[in-house]
């Protein structure tokens, strides 16, 4: 089933994962990169640093977190790998992997969310 699904990067990656797609600036601590089997790491489609410090996973900010992280995706370098993703869209399932602890409030659900609103 093609679109956008999440999943944390340390789970063992599925033939239905699709396009495995590392949605986080660093890379994660303590994976090996053979084990991760990722496809693209799109760090431009992270928050920046100042921005995931500043969210701290504290859900107070879960909203204005989202907010802002909408405004940097709007950067010529994240357009541009925005755009290389809804290409695929229809296609391929594409599972935008994430490293945080929090499975409701990161950065890949605050991408899933945006992107499905621009299709």
């Amino acid at each position: 089933m093609p679109g956008f699904f999440i999943k944390r990067v340390y789970e063992p990656p599925e033939p239905e994962d699709g396009a495995r797609v590392l949605v986080d600036r660093l890379w994660p601590r303590g994976l090996k990169k053979e084990d991760a089997a990722i496809d693209l790491w799109a760090r431009h489609l992270a928050p920046s640093h100042e921005l995931r410090r500043w969210f701290g996973h504290r859900p107070d900010r879960w909203a204005e977190f989202r907010s802002r992280f909408r405004e940097e995706l709007m950067s010529p370098e994240a357009r541009e790998q925005l755009e290389a993703l809804e290409a695929l869209v229809g296609k391929i399932r594409i599972t935008l992997l994430y490293a945080a602890r929090d499975e409701a409030m990161n950065n890949a659900q605050a991408l899933r969310e945006f992107l499905r609103e621009r299709q």
